[in-house]
């Protein structure tokens, strides 16, 4: 009896809690199925953003090769790099010069823009025996240069500036050697035309002989760098020029550099191209003038031809140019002949005539090295009435050897032989000795 009422009390007992217990377990089940919501729609999010991460990251490979890859194969060859819409080239050349320099006439004080490099008209003359010997160390011509290029209106516009450090008036020797780039060229091309300072259209600047130093045998070179503005059309150029002429006074000493043109340079040239290499024949007419506060204006009209260009020889090459007129001046040999002489009788202005020019070899000794030899010479026929004075010639003659040591790492050493003489005979000679080491990039 007493097992029986415990038992009856036990099943009720368990009846009264299997309502809350299956209450719990359901609501355990809810929770369960809540959650395994919650987790799979977690993870359609993360499946969806990473999705999203993926194609972002396909666009933008995509961009980068768009940008990128162009820019690194157009920088493998030598094309530059791009920066939104305009492809920048950066260009020169880090250049150290060794010059021994021997003036048998006289000489010149340090950092004299002629212990750089050779000008044919600064040679001195009638020293006697007093002859100087220098030796001189300097990296003023290293050079760089910026080209930028973009597309406008279906035509391609290029810009270009480049410097260099000779010439300076801001530095000296005496400490940090801190010499200030100069404007080299600076100019802008667009559908045919360059407007800008650049190589004068009258010059043909492959004809310029390869040297260890700056410049060599410049005496019958044109070789002029200004403002101006050129077309090109075919084989044709045409250029209106900045007119500058260097007068010599009545006096017959010195130079009156007459910056009062009122009438620019003309240049025509005409180009003929070809596996043989390059020939170019240029005109040019200018006027000729000096106005003053204490000279009355003063004209005469100058001219010239010029006839240059690069030939191949076998695996070398042959550079050359010829050139004459009258009132070239500037033009040709570095100034070493003025424009024009003032007639200290009449007061008239009179066009000096000059005829000169220079022919040089490059020839390939191996595939890293060449040897390169030429001669220049200038002369003048100088008007009566100037003294004897007066610059009637100068020659020049050169040797070198380069030899690229590395990837665009050049060494050279080269002889250069330079003589001026006046209308009297009186000469005076220089003799040069030069080696240098230049990398380009």
């Amino acid at each position: 009896m007493k097992k029986s009422l415990k038992l009856i009390l036990l099943v009720g007992i368990a009846s009264s809690f299997a309502p809350i217990a299956a209450a719990q377990s359901s609501s355990t089940e809810a929770r369960l199925q809540a959650l395994e919501a919650m987790v799979n729609q977690l993870r359609a999010e993360l499946a969806a953003e990473k999705a999203q991460t993926d194609n972002d990251l396909i666009v933008l490979e995509r961009k980068a090769e768009t940008i990128i890859a162009p820019t690194a194969s157009a920088a493998k060859a030598g094309s530059g790099f791009t920066v939104g819409d305009t492809t920048f080239k950066l260009g020169g050349f880090v250049d150290f010069d060794a010059h021994v320099s021997d003036f048998s006439d006289g000489g010149f004080a340090g950092g004299s823009v002629v212990r750089d490099f050779y000008i044919p008209g600064a040679t001195p003359v009638g020293g006697g025996d007093n002859g100087t010997t220098t030796t001189d160390l300097t990296a003023e011509s290293s050079r760089f240069s910026v080209t930028g290029s973009r597309d406008v209106g279906g035509k391609k516009a290029t810009a270009h500036i480049e410097t260099d450090f000779l010439l300076s008036g801001q530095g000296n020797e005496r400490v940090s050697s801190s010499f200030a780039p100069r404007l080299r060229r600076a100019y802008i091309d667009y559908n045919g035309f360059r407007v800008g300072q650049e190589w004068s259209t009258f010059q043909n600047t492959s004809a310029i002989p390869e040297s260890a130093s700056f410049y060599a045998v410049g005496d019958g070179q044109v070789f002029v760098r200004q403002a101006q503005l050129r077309y090109s059309t075919g084989n044709f150029q045409f250029a209106l020029e900045n007119g500058n002429s260097t007068i010599t006074p009545a006096t017959g000493a010195g130079r009156i550099e007459a910056d009062s043109n009122t009438l620019p340079d003309v240049v025509a040239r005409y180009n003929l191209k070809g596996g043989f290499g390059n020939l170019s024949l240029a005109a040019i007419g200018r006027q000729l003038r000096f106005d003053t506060a204490t000279i009355e204006s003063e004209s005469d009209f100058g001219w010239g031809v010029s006839a240059a260009g690069r030939v191949g020889v076998g695996e070398g090459d042959i550079r050359f140019s010829l050139t004459g007129g009258e009132g070239l001046g500037r033009y040709v040999g570095l100034n070493s002949i003025n424009a024009a002489a003032v007639n200290p009788v009449t007061g008239d202005l009179e066009a000096i005539p000059s005829y000169g020019g220079h022919v040089s070899l490059r020839y390939p000794l191996t595939d890293a090295s060449r040897f390169n030899i030429g001669a220049s010479a200038l002369f003048a026929d100088n008007p009566d009435f100037l003294p004897i004075t007066a610059t009637e010639n100068t020659q020049s003659v050169f040797a070198a050897y380069l030899w690229d040591i590395a990837p665009k790492v050049t060494v050279g050493i080269e002889g250069l032989y330079g003589q001026r003489e006046l209308e009297d005979g009186t000469d005076g000679s220089l003799s040069r000795f030069t080696f240098s080491t230049k990398y380009g990039f």
